[in-house]
């Protein structure tokens, strides 16, 4: 089934793009449970990545070909078909092709000082391109999704207080990780909610934004280069929407150090994050991946490998490191600074 599939979309990569593809790798990598991803070598050698999107819409592929029409350092832009599309349908899904550009990740690091500048002269870039009428039509609004990510979380919180199958190790175990964290979640939640109008109305432009560019999804090249991949979450956003992966600490599973950070903001450029809004994005972020990855883990028609990664990383988002602690970290603070 795995071949079949692989060989459809290659007939269909000849097709419409005009490329040979001698292999077709699947990579596993990536977190959208949406997506099927491949590493495909042409007959010529050339490499690309080979991407079937089940979800979101085609608006990160537009934003990736005009940021690099740009000029954008750290863009790789798509490919486009033999008429000028930027992907195919393949049985109502997005078939796209991209150069592969590099196998290095940063989240494997090693990220020199040289990177961490670069990662910040990229975003800088984004930030800084005029917005079109044709992205404003496209991309959502970074964070208009609380609602229903409020929603969300209140319901596993509830489903996890009574979960039907305690019998289960792994449903007992995260049982026990949402009764821990019962309290910093209704705070969270509450926050979210009231301080969603303040943070709307607080001055600010909206710049185009990546919405997700933590480390799995920025490439390492030679000399510090840096590419930014994976663009399906693209918004138009304060830049607090990135920023909080830097200020807020979320780029990996481990903390950004203080050096790190210096090194961003010395290729951004610019220091004036707002504490409200960075607070804001951090605690709907926190949300989103707590209640969406507890989903994941405790899904029964998922394979057991998928359900127990999905288990360790809701670990890691409650952890003293993790995104949930930072996140009601910075909410505390701005009642602090009150």
């Amino acid at each position: 089934m795995v071949r079949d599939v692989a060989r459809q979309v290659a007939d269909r990569v000849r097709a419409g793009f005009g490329l040979r593809l001698s292999t077709m790798e699947p990579v596993t990598s990536g977190a959208d449970e949406h997506a099927r991803l491949w590493r495909a070598q042409a007959t010529d050698g050339a490499r690309y990545a080979v991407k079937l999107s089940g979800g979101g819409t085609p608006a990160g592929l537009v934003v990736t070909a005009y940021l690099a029409e740009q000029g954008v350092p750290g863009i790789v832009a798509p490919l486009r078909t033999d008429d000028g599309h930027l992907s195919i349908d393949q049985d109502g899904r997005r078939l796209t092709v991209v150069p592969w550009i590099s196998d290095q990740r940063a989240l494997d690091g090693p990220m020199t000082p040289a990177h961490w500048h670069a990662y910040g002269e990229v975003l800088a870039a984004v930030h800084e391109v005029p917005v079109t009428d044709e992205l404003s039509r496209l991309l959502p609004v970074g964070g208009a999704a609380y609602p229903a990510i409020v929603t969300a979380t209140r319901a596993m919180a509830e489903r996890m207080r009574d979960p039907a199958d305690l019998a289960d190790p792994l449903v007992a175990d995260l049982a026990g990780v949402w009764s821990a964290v019962a309290d910093r979640l209704g705070v969270l939640t509450g926050e979210v909610e009231r301080r969603a109008v303040d943070t709307r109305d607080r001055s600010g432009p909206h710049v185009v934004c990546h919405g997700d560019p933590h480390l799995g999804n920025l490439l390492l090249g030679a000399d510090g280069q840096v590419w930014l991949i994976d663009w399906d979450d693209a918004v138009l956003a304060p830049p607090e929407c990135d920023l909080m992966f830097v200020r807020g600490g979320v780029l990996a599973f481990a903390p950004i150090t203080a050096a790190q950070q210096r090194a961003v903001f010395a290729g951004y450029g610019r220091t004036d994050v707002d504490p409200v809004r960075l607070a804001w994005f951090l605690a709907v972020r926190a949300l989103d991946d707590l209640s969406d990855w507890t989903r994941q883990a405790l899904d029964v028609e998922a394979a057991a490998a998928d359900r127990a990664r999905a288990a360790r990383i809701v670990r890691g988002l409650v952890s003293p490191l993790g995104l949930v602690t930072l996140a009601d970290a910075a909410v505390r603070d701005l009642d602090r600074r009150c």
